[in-house]
């Protein structure tokens, strides 16, 4: 038998859910390069920058945890999305408090701003890994 006549079910992500998902965390992760930037530069941009950068950011988790949620209903097996719903949860959550902080004046948000970029950052990295890789494989871990 041939290749054809055995179709395979290796159903990923939704290619919406994973361009989503794919621009958390180099967002996340250029707003904690450009909180170092300004640690190092007190140039007023880098701080402007970094806000900006968090809020797309923002934008794409809330996508990605849409989807998510959209496919912890849809699954069979609910622990993988489940673990990785909470995980872009509390990555929304604490990018969302971020995002506050970067509110506040530019040398104000240092360095609570700094340390919760590279949280943010660290939870995007985690979110990015758990989604492309358990749901990627269509949930199995």
């Amino acid at each position: 038998m041939t290749a054809a006549t055995h179709p395979t079910s290796t159903a990923g992500i939704n290619p919406l859910h994973a361009l989503s998902l794919s621009g958390t965390f180099p967002l996340f992760l250029g707003a904690a390069l450009s909180d170092y930037a300004y640690a190092t530069s007190y140039h007023i941009q880098w701080s402007t920058f970094s806000s900006w950068l968090i809020a797309g950011a923002l934008v794409f988790t809330g996508f990605a945890l849409l989807c998510g949620l959209i496919g912890l209903f849809r699954a069979e097996r609910r622990a993988p999305y489940a673990i990785y719903c909470l995980v872009l949860l509390a990555t929304w959550v604490v990018g969302f408090i971020n995002a506050l902080i970067h509110a506040r004046d530019a040398w104000a948000m240092m360095p609570t701003g700094f340390v919760l970029s590279i949280v943010v950052a660290v939870l995007g990295c985690a979110a990015t890994w758990l989604g492309f890789s358990r749901l990627g494989a269509g949930g199995r871990s």
